[in-house]
């Protein structure tokens, strides 16, 4: 291989390493900002469940470590889910210069409505599906079992429904997407509305604990997500390749002058 061949990649390299060094930093500022209140952190996630508890019941550590690692844990997860806008940020940095310019056009908003809603996921799960959720299943243990939920057991659970609201809440944008690149349509959507509507609960049912109130609270906004992501879809139909150039921007600018 040339040495002129294996100069793009070294710098492509050179790049990709600074941007992830990016993103390390913006998560390691956030988490010592965080780490002296992680059990404060702990006990504002926990809230959901202990409120919902039987009188006198408290939730309880197995492993000796367990107090200590799961809130440290926990605000580590934080610290990341904080900094993604930094990091979307990096990743944008890094492939725009691969993008075509209207290209760039859509990335912008979509990583900024991506991010939105993502939190917007997460917020909807901790203030409409926790309290329901945790209310139901805190009330419908048999007599004689006294509910006590391990701390680092809680943990996983909340952290799974959290990325799992968030994930889901990303309907639209995936939507915008399919129909911009040209591999779907609104109108072709609206005619398999039935089978998103069963497609969403069989969704809710995979990605949620096994109790009702949780599939359906995640069925139902992935639905009304799915109508919204199709009324905006109207503006991007075909256009990624309606206006898609013979090159990206960066090729174009390499390209020697005749």
């Amino acid at each position: 291989m040339a040495v002129e061949d294996t100069q793009p990649l070294i710098s492509h390299l050179i790049e990709l390493r600074k941007r992830l060094l990016n993103c390390i930093v913006a998560v390691l500022v956030i988490f010592l900002g965080l780490v002296y209140f992680a059990n404060d952190i702990y006990q504002f996630v926990s809230d959901p469940l202990i409120s919902k508890m039987p009188q006198g019941s408290t939730m309880i550590a197995t492993d000796v470590a367990s107090p200590f690692f799961t809130p440290i844990k926990l605000t580590i997860m934080v610290s990341v889910i904080l900094s993604a806008p930094v990091i979307l940020y990096q990743v944008w940095a890094f492939i725009a210069p691969a993008l075509y310019r209207h290209e760039r056009k859509l990335v912008i908003p979509l990583l900024v409505s991506s991010t939105l809603l993502f939190y917007l996921g997460m917020a909807f799960a901790y203030f409409v599906v926790f309290p329901l959720a945790f209310g139901f299943l805190t009330h419908t243990a048999p007599i004689g079992v006294v509910v006590s939920t391990d701390i680092s057991s809680y943990l996983d659970f909340v952290m799974a429904l959290f990325m799992a609201f968030g994930v889901s809440f990303e309907v639209p944008v995936a939507i915008v997407l399919l129909c911009w690149v040209g591999v779907t349509t609104p109108e072709d959507l609206k005619a398999k509305r039935p089978y998103v509507l069963v497609g969403a609960f069989v969704v809710g049912m995979l990605l949620t604990p096994p109790d009702v109130f949780s599939q359906t609270l995640l069925a139902i906004p992935m639905y009304c997500l799915f109508e919204v992501g199709m009324f905006f879809a109207r503006f991007y139909v075909g256009k990624g390749r309606r206006d898609m150039p013979d090159e990206p921007e960066e090729a174009q600018a390499e390209k020697p002058q005749e």
